[in-house]
């Protein structure tokens, strides 16, 4: 009789894991075709860590009745929330360091030396905006060494699919550990100013050139129009191969003919898309579409 009950009380775990995995596995790939997030098949423990506080405020008991809800269309809150805590957001201020130096060194004299438009860089899963605000610094040094240059000024464009960091980085106000992440001593006195206790406001001149907007890498990128250059670092390694591919080739689209397209220093367009050629720089490579 015991030994009955044993077995009976294994098939019921046995079923319940096996229904729990079927559950997750539909909640990744609900993720993925939503916002192009993909999760690992270990991760599942992680997952419902991170989003118990979230299932419980919108009174949902599991991830298929989150998933339920969110495509009833009863709690589209719900959508932003979990994306908002499945998205990981690491970011400091002139991160790698070179590619700064490039678009100083390299990309601004080329663009300034085209008097034709007003010159747009988009800065795509742009985090806290640490990227964005990094890049409008360099302008600014750029053109206090060459007065003049881009006197109808540069547009920056930062966007990012949660909108909670979307409107962190427009608000511009960083706590003392985030301005220490990246930035020079010259640069923390020069573009910050110190608002309360251990918070710092980025200056207005930098903040005005950047504009911020909440966006889905998976969806169309006609609304954006066309940009001289793309940053995006240290992103798409987050995403599916057939999903990177997709947003590549409609980067190579986003960009004007003479436009660069600036990965993070471990990932490649190869083996994922044939729109760019490869340019090889002093210390590291771009790209170029074809």
């Amino acid at each position: 009789m015991l030994e009955a009950q044993t077995q009976s009380k294994l098939k019921s775990t046995n079923k319940t894991g096996q229904q729990d995995t079927r559950e997750y596995l539909a909640f990744c790939d609900f993720l993925e075709k939503t916002s192009g997030i993909t999760l690992g098949e270990n991760k599942a423990y992680l997952v419902k860590n991170r989003l118990r506080p979230i299932m419980e405020a919108h009174n949902v008991e599991s991830l298929s009745a989150a998933t339920e809800k969110i495509k009833s269309g009863r709690d589209p809150k719900l959508k932003l929330e979990i994306i908002d805590a499945m998205t990981t957001n690491e970011t400091s201020w002139f991160r790698d360091q070179y590619p700064f130096e490039y678009l100083h060194d390299e990309l601004l004299p080329k663009l300034a030396s085209n008097r034709m438009g007003t010159p747009r860089i988009w800065s795509a899963a742009c985090s806290y905006g640490h990227e964005a605000y990094s890049i409008s610094m360099i302008i600014e040094e750029y053109i206090a060494k060459n007065p003049g240059s881009f006197p109808g000024g540069i547009q920056i464009i930062g966007t990012d699919i949660s909108s909670r960091v979307v409107a962190s980085a427009t608000k511009a106000e960083f706590d003392y550990l985030s301005i220490s992440r990246g930035l020079s001593e010259e640069r923390k006195k020069k573009y910050f100013i110190q608002t309360r206790e251990d918070y710092y406001k980025l200056n207005e001149k930098i903040k005005s050139r950047v504009r911020f907007q909440n966006f889905n890498l998976l969806e169309s990128y006609a609304s954006l129009g066309k940009f001289d250059i793309i940053f995006c670092r240290n992103v798409l390694i987050y995403f599916s191969a057939e999903n990177k591919t997709e947003i590549m080739n409609k980067f190579s689209q986003s960009l004007k003919k003479d436009g660069v397209f600036i990965l993070g220093a471990s990932e490649t367009v190869t083996n994922h898309c044939t729109a760019f050629e490869m340019v090889k720089c002093p210390r590291g490579v771009v790209y170029k579409p074809v």
